[in-house]
């Protein structure tokens, strides 16, 4: 019996230890499934997600009601299902600076496929590694030197002068439209050196039928959106190469010797001067890069522009602390005689802090999507290899945990808080690797826009509601009534 005993005792100690090997081993299963786990959320319909939910708070006051509502059901972090593709939504600005910052290339540019066939293979957005490295700091580079600087002072100055003395003729004005034609002027400009005329009118004509290709069906039939588009894209690239050929003769004529670097074209003729200019993959490169360079002057400048007028005339105050701050710059510009320069314009301490608020606001750059090349866990979040991610800044902008009373515009909180580019709650140009390297253009624009309108201008705007989708706009394109200032010259 002793001995059946011991047998009993051994065999349980036997059981118990395999169980809690067992339990031991299924706990670390667990927390390695856990971990594995995307983060919560609700993927939807099938086919549509969460699409029409999406779109339908693009419509209204608060577009960012969608993330809202899922970030007090899920968490900062997310998972969903919008414009066809399953992916996870960052609402934290923590997560949204490793994503930004991408360390290691873990991320890659991932955008919707009818934005990938308008762009096309050699596109800016979705170059990676070296090549978008170096462009990116020959672009920075050109776009800071003092030589731009200067020119380019001229040239805003002059086309916005110019713009001011045509609406005032006619006295009722879109302002969103006629803005474009500014920013699109001045952008061309700096892009491939051509001023008003035909070519200009050409460009315009034919850029604004590529870009209604951009949120689309992915549909390359004749008659449909993306078809149309595609071909104002062959006429663009069409006259964008021919110009470019121009260019590449005289450089060879000269020999490259003594020719100074005026525009974007030159600047990339320059960087490839190595190669084989007449190359096909080269000149379609280039071609590529410069009609993406062109939209800031289509789309995001004018949207800022317009969006400022409106801030400023919703809110009194803050357009009489401008216009003082402003007239004060003009009256000594206009006892020393001396002409405007960058710094002048950059040195508006309240000016900047409209710009900062009004970009803060209007988020006309909602958000970036990025998909992982490898399985990555940011914050305690796991994202899978060939996940999207959407790193929403527009969430950042108007969440109360960044900002006080976010609805509002507030131009003196950045009296406290700065206009830091680099604060990661502050991301309308992005961040990272992909910082746009025509931030300080953005602001000068802006600058010298906002202070020739104050100084020599009043105006009356009528009531009109911002649409956040597909891209920010005005409902009615901000219809305004403009004067003359009273004692002071457009000139």
């Amino acid at each position: 019996m002793e001995y059946y005993y011991w047998v009993l005792i051994g065999f349980s100690i036997f059981v118990g230890y395999c169980w809690f090997l067992f339990k031991k081993e299924n706990e670390k299963k667990k927390k390695i499934f856990k971990k594995s786990e995307v983060p919560k959320g609700n993927l939807g319909w099938p086919f549509l997600g969460e699409s029409l939910d999406f779109i339908s708070c693009g419509y209204t006051s608060r577009p960012v009601s969608f993330m809202e509502k899922r970030k007090s059901l899920y968490g900062k972090v997310f998972k969903t299902h919008i414009l066809g593709t399953p992916i996870i939504v960052s609402t934290d600005p923590e997560v949204n600076k490793v994503v930004l910052q991408n360390h290691g290339n873990v991320f890659v540019p991932a955008y919707p496929k009818s934005v990938r066939e308008l762009f096309g293979d050699f596109s800016i957005l979705q170059m990676t590694g070296t090549q978008h490295k170096r462009l990116h700091a020959l672009s920075a580079g050109f776009l800071r030197s003092p030589l731009l600087k200067s020119k380019i002072t001229k040239d805003i100055e002059v086309s916005v002068k110019q713009a001011l003395a045509s609406w005032q003729n006619k006295h009722h004005v879109l302002l969103q439209e006629e803005i474009k034609k500014v920013t699109f002027q001045v952008l061309v400009k700096v892009v491939m050196g051509i001023g008003p005329g035909d070519e200009l009118d050409f460009l315009k004509r034919e850029f604004e039928e590529f870009m209604k290709g951009l949120i689309c069906l992915p549909v390359k039939l004749p008659g449909t959106r993306l078809y149309k588009s595609l071909k104002a894209k062959e006429r663009l690239l069409k006259m964008v190469k021919k110009i470019i050929e121009e260019r590449i003769i005289a450089m060879e004529k000269y020999e490259g010797k003594g020719i100074i670097v005026n525009d974007v074209i030159d600047l990339l003729l320059r960087d490839n001067g190595e190669e084989n200019e007449k190359q096909s993959p080269l000149l379609d490169y280039i071609c590529s890069n410069i009609i993406e360079m062109m939209i800031p002057g289509e789309e995001t400048m004018p949207t800022a522009m317009t969006l400022a007028v409106k801030f400023l005339s919703d809110c009194p105050v803050a357009l009489n602390q401008i216009t003082e701050e402003n007239m004060e710059l003009k009256r000594q510009k206009a006892e020393s005689c001396d002409d405007y320069n960058w710094t002048d314009y950059m040195s508006l301490q309240f000016t900047q802090n409209v710009i900062s608020e009004t970009l803060r606001m209007s988020n006309i750059i909602n958000g970036v999507w990025r998909k992982a090349n490898k399985d990555v866990e940011i914050k305690g979040n796991f994202i899978p290899e060939g996940w999207c991610v959407l790193a929403s800044f527009i969430s950042v902008h108007m969440s109360k945990e960044n900002y006080e009373n976010p609805y509002q515009f507030d131009p003196w909180r950045w009296e406290k808080t700065g206009a830091a580019v680099n604060n990661n709650c502050f991301t309308p140009f992005g961040g990272g690797q992909r910082l746009c390297p025509g931030l300080e253009l953005s602001r000068l624009e802006l600058s010298i826009f906002l202070h020739h309108l104050v100084t020599t201008c009043r105006w009356t705007a009528e009531n009109d509601e911002i649409v956040y989708f597909p891209t920010v706009k005005m409902r009615k394109k901000l219809p305004i009534t403009i004067t003359t200032r009273d004692s002071i010259s457009i000139n």
